[in-house]
């Protein structure tokens, strides 16, 4: 019986190198997404009374949530803007326009 190699002779630099890159690129989404969920209940929880009073009719985590928050940014609170802004969804200029 023969064995089964993963990588060629000669390409075992390049196979490696490929999928050095693939657990980097693996391990960042997975920091990405624990990122992301350790900032996103704060952000519910700071805007929950401006997604009632402008955005109840759209489903969390959608286009079109961030559209109508977008478009309704005058009217929400500072507490949900700050936690837009500390949570990387909204650029720090929205602050100095209150």
């Amino acid at each position: 019986m023969s064995r089964v190699r993963i990588f060629t002779r000669r390409g075992d630099r390049y196979s490696e190198k490929a999928l050095t890159f693939l657990a980097v690129m693996a391990g960042t989404a997975l920091l990405a997404s624990v990122a992301a969920s350790a900032y996103s209940s704060k952000v519910k929880d700071a805007c929950a009374g401006d997604y009632q009073n402008f955005c109840a009719q759209y489903a969390p985590d959608t286009t079109e949530l961030r559209r109508c928050f977008e478009s309704n940014r005058k009217g929400l609170s500072h507490m949900c803007i700050t936690a837009l802004v500390d949570a990387g969804e909204v650029p720090a200029k929205y602050l100095k326009k209150r």
